[in-house]
């Protein structure tokens, strides 16, 4: 394989600094990656993942993941529900949509209704459902994960709800 270098500059007609190959002048935009999850529920409790991997090792998280090339959103959704929690699901609507720039990631979180019962997929130390009153609360691996259960909560008597948006403040 051959050495390949790249240096910032910006391109003609663009107004940030992108890096810039060398010998062919390709442009590596680099761009935001897509995260989709689920609050999954089943008999009114909610489908926590614990951690099996870094970032947050041992912290509750719900399932969700990268999406992956070629892959809807929905077909992600169900996808990092089965990896992390052995888990069927049926999707009931776009939840909400988080922005969050530190980390340069869109999390699209669908409400779902869980079908089977969850077991450990190869990413998580365990799963378990919680009533609304037992989540643990200080455990949860990242912001977004409050979000979306706070979103969940407000959303779920509702048949036909509109999709938060929150951004990360820096």
């Amino acid at each position: 394989m051959p050495d390949v270098s790249f240096t910032l500059s910006t391109p003609t007609g663009d107004d940030r600094l992108r890096r810039v190959c060398d010998s062919c002048g390709f442009i590596d935009y680099v761009n935001p990656r897509i995260v989709a999850g689920s609050v999954a529920v089943a008999r009114g409790a909610i489908l926590l993942c614990r951690r099996a991997i870094e970032p947050r090792r041992g912290f509750w998280t719900l399932p969700a993941g990268y999406m992956e090339e070629g892959e809807s959103l929905e077909q992600a959704v169900c996808r990092e529900a089965q990896e992390e929690a052995m888990a069927e699901l049926r999707l009931d609507g776009v939840l909400g949509l988080y922005s969050i720039p530190r980390i340069s990631q869109v999390q699209v979180m669908y409400r779902a209704e869980l079908l089977n019962e969850p077991s450990p997929g190869p990413e998580s130390l365990e799963v378990a459902m919680f009533a609304w009153q037992d989540i643990p609360w200080t455990e949860l691996a990242f912001p977004s994960v409050r979000w979306a259960l706070e979103d969940y909560d407000r959303t779920k008597t509702l048949r036909v709800f509109p999709p938060a948006m929150r951004t990360a403040q820096s």
